[in-house]
C-alpha cells in the first residue's frame, strides 16, 4: 500500500442471515482481501446478524465500504474511518428507513458540523425549534436514535481485525 494509510471499523449493525455473505463479498471487493466475518445473532432485532470489521487501507476507503453497502434493504451499517495526516476523519451511518447520513469526524470520533452548515441552520431559522430541527440533521441524530439499540445490543462483541501488508 503505497502513500497515506488510515484504519477505521465496518460495523454492520443488523443484516438478514442471506445478506451476510453479500456484505463480506462487498467489503473484500473494496478491501482486496477476502473478508469472512464473525456473524453473531442481534439481540436487538430476532433473525438478524451482526459483525465488525477494523479495517486498514487508503483514505477513503471508508466511502467506498459505505457506497458498496447502500441501498441494500434490512442492513443498518456504519462505517467510520479515522483522520489522516490532510485527512479528515468520517462516519457514514445506514438505516433502511432513513438512508444514508456522511459527517466528518475529530480524532475523538466525535461528528464535526462545518461552519457552513451552522450558518444555513441560523440563517434559515424561523424560530428555536427550527434551528434545532436543522442542528438535528447536520448532526445525524436521527440515524443516532435509530442505531442506538442495536449499538448497545453490540458492546463487548469480538472485533475482527484486518491489516493488508505489503
Amino acid at each position: 500500500m503505497a502513500g497515506a494509510i488510515t484504519r477505521g471499523v465496518l460495523f454492520v449493525h443488523s443484516a438478514p442471515r442471506a445478506l451476510c455473505p453479500h456484505v463480506e463479498w462487498a467489503a473484500g471487493t473494496v478491501l482486496d482481501s477476502r473478508v469472512s466475518l464473525d456473524w453473531t445473532p442481534q439481540p436487538a432485532s430476532r433473525g438478524l446478524y451482526r459483525a465488525e470489521l477494523s479495517w486498514q487501507g487508503a483514505p477513503g476507503t471508508g466511502a467506498r465500504l459505505a457506497s458498496a453497502l447502500r441501498g441494500w434493504d434490512h442492513l443498518r451499517y456504519e462505517v467510520t474511518e479515522d483522520a489522516s495526516h490532510g485527512v479528515d476523519g468520517a462516519r457514514w451511518s445506514h438505516t433502511p428507513e432513513l438512508g444514508i447520513f456522511h459527517a466528518m469526524t475529530d480524532v475523538h470520533g466525535n461528528v464535526v458540523v462545518p461552519e457552513d452548515r451552522v450558518r444555513t441552520a441560523l440563517d434559515s431559522a424561523h424560530d428555536g425549534r427550527s434551528v434545532r430541527e436543522a442542528l438535528d440533521l447536520a448532526l445525524g441524530t436521527a440515524w443516532d436514535d435509530e442505531l442506538e439499540p442495536f449499538r448497545y445490543a453490540g458492546a463487548g462483541a469480538p472485533v475482527r481485525w484486518l491489516h493488508r501488508v505489503g
